[in-house]
């Protein structure tokens, strides 16, 4: 396992990357933004550790702008426990939260669960995801490469995002809970995540919004959300 650790505390990285190589994993640090940015174009990692305060620009700055061009799981980091700050790194794409000060084994936990049930959702959303497009009124998906067009205009969405609209796609008219979308696309822990599930629907719904104002996924009150696309 690849980790790669943005935070200013060098003393924090030291005592983690020999912590982590009890589990033969290995850590990156990058004490600046912009040391992460130079690190993840030459090594991807499996998983990110994000801490919100940083110089040249804050954690949710950063978060943002990796979830523009990957989709690697992130795992937040903060000394101060509000809990806006948990939602806001939520909407920005992080996967899990976990203020300072933390025990090195409960982030191990944290990350191995993250990565556990991507690598799950990957395998069951495999049979949903196949060659031939998806062809709706104003919206083409093309499940390979992975490649979503709205009204013309290429919209660029995150891996997970993706994996929910293909799901959404599949069954248009079917209502799927949150329970339904965790189960599918993220494994277990329905309930740490049920808010993530949300955010995600609402950034997908964003995205694929027409000049019209038409949005293709509605909300079913008191049971979940649906696709509304009208098949070619």
């Amino acid at each position: 396992m690849n980790v790669l650790l943005i935070d200013d505390d060098i003393n924090l990285a030291k005592l983690l990357g020999h912590y982590l190589e009890s589990y033969q994993w290995q850590l990156r640090h990058a004490a600046a933004p912009s040391e992460a940015y130079a690190q993840l174009k030459e090594h991807q990692p499996d998983a990110i550790i994000l801490d919100i305060m940083l110089p040249e620009e804050d954690g949710f700055q950063v978060c943002r702008r990796i979830r523009e061009k990957w989709d690697i799981p992130i795992i937040m980091l903060t000394a101060r426990g509000d809990v806006t700050d948990r939602v806001v790194g939520l909407e920005l794409g992080a996967d899990d939260y976990l203020p300072k000060p933390f025990e090195p084994r409960e982030l191990v936990a944290r990350i191995q669960t993250i990565v556990r049930r991507l690598g799950k959702a990957s395998e069951r959303s495999q049979p949903v995801i196949e060659n031939e497009p998806l062809n709706f009124k104003g919206l083409t998906i093309h499940p390979l490469p992975q490649e979503v067009i709205v009204e013309g205009q290429k919209v660029k969405l995150t891996t997970s995002e993706f994996r929910l609209l293909c799901l959404f796609a599949a069954s248009p008219g079917k209502v799927f809970s949150r329970d339904d979308i965790m189960n599918e696309l993220r494994g277990t822990e329905v309930e740490l995540f049920s808010r993530s599930v949300d955010i995600t629907v609402s950034r997908l719904r964003q995205k694929l919004k027409m000049k019209s104002q038409r949005m293709f996924i509605t909300t079913v009150w008191g049971s979940g959300y649906r696709f509304t696309g009208e098949s070619l």
